[in-house]
């Protein structure tokens, strides 16, 4: 028996995530804050600025943060990798990382963000999809939108800190909209 890169996007996003997570708490100190969060303020005219719009996703503040969104992404990466492809996964999840990250910096100006949930969060909203026919609505779409979006729009209200939440429904949106918008692969 032998170990297969089965889901070559997200076993990638993984180590690349976890290789950030790991320089910058030992040998790179201020590679996350440097490189691997939304810049705050936002520079038009440094490109480095640009990149990070989309980078901010492989920046995770510490162990846990990464743990609790790579749990998820390791749980439903394959499974969409398997139904959408692995390039147009990547591209999904490139998409949410800008829409995350230009909202992030047109909205909350002064606030860095950093992680994956949003991407997380697109992939619970996009799984829902995986088995169902045109012209119909998942009932299980329905209710996960009801409990993870609803729960992230109450804790936003509820909390002064609403730059996560934000982040997690944007990432739900994103999903919801790959879900009707992009067609499944043909499995044989």
């Amino acid at each position: 028996m032998r170990i297969k890169y089965n889901a070559p996007t997200t076993l990638t996003f993984t180590l690349i995530s976890g290789l950030v997570l790991l320089l910058s708490g030992t040998l790179l100190p201020g590679l996350t804050q440097s490189w691997f969060s939304t810049p705050a303020p936002f520079r038009a005219n440094q490109a480095q600025d640009y990149v990070r719009l989309f980078t901010h996703v492989l920046g995770h503040a510490n162990i846990e943060h990464y743990l609790s969104n790579f749990s998820f992404i390791l749980l439903l990466g394959p499974i969409l990798e398997l139904s959408y492809g692995s390039l147009s996964l990547l591209l999904m999840m490139a998409v949410t990382a800008l829409v995350t990250g230009g909202l992030n910096v047109f909205l909350f100006p002064n606030t860095i963000l950093l992680g994956a949930s949003g991407v997380v969060f697109m992939m619970i909203l996009l799984a829902s999809f995986t088995n169902f026919n045109k012209g119909e609505v998942p009932l299980t779409f329905i209710l996960i939108l009801v409990i993870y979006l609803g729960r992230e729009v109450w804790n936003a209200l509820a909390n002064k800190d609403s730059i996560s939440q934000f982040a997690h429904v944007l990432g739900g949106l994103s999903g919801s909209f790959f879900g009707f918008l992009k067609p499944r692969k043909k499995l044989e």
